[in-house]
């Protein structure tokens, strides 16, 4: 997202500068707050898998699944982030979801030991 005219005339004199700025940040955190309910909502879907994968006694990390995953997001990349950088985001994305069916898993084969 570039400026709007009234933030690049504010940005030539010393107050407005710091006004175009906040407004930039005001944005971004706008932006971030939405990552933040995207990156639940994803994360919902994949505690949902994760039971599917217990149940099915299906390996938590699947090769093929992970090249269709930056495959998808790679060709839907328009820029200006770079196809690299976003195949970076997702790699951290992918470990952490990862890491979160791993626990889940552990968790309910605890409570089901526990129980028995």
């Amino acid at each position: 997202m570039s400026l709007d005219a009234s933030d690049q005339n504010d940005a030539t004199d010393g107050t407005g500068a710091l006004r175009a700025l906040a407004r930039c940040r005001e944005r971004i955190d706008e932006i971030d707050r939405r990552l933040v309910e995207l990156l639940n909502e994803r994360t919902s879907i994949v505690e949902e898998i994760g039971r599917v994968k217990r149940e099915a006694k299906l390996a938590i990390y699947e090769p093929g699944r992970e090249s269709q995953v930056f495959d998808n997001i790679t060709s839907h990349n328009h820029g200006p982030l770079a196809t690299d950088g976003v195949k970076r985001i997702f790699e951290r994305i992918i470990d952490e979801m990862r890491r979160i069916q791993k626990d889940r898993m552990a968790d309910v084969t605890e409570a089901q030991e526990t129980k028995d």
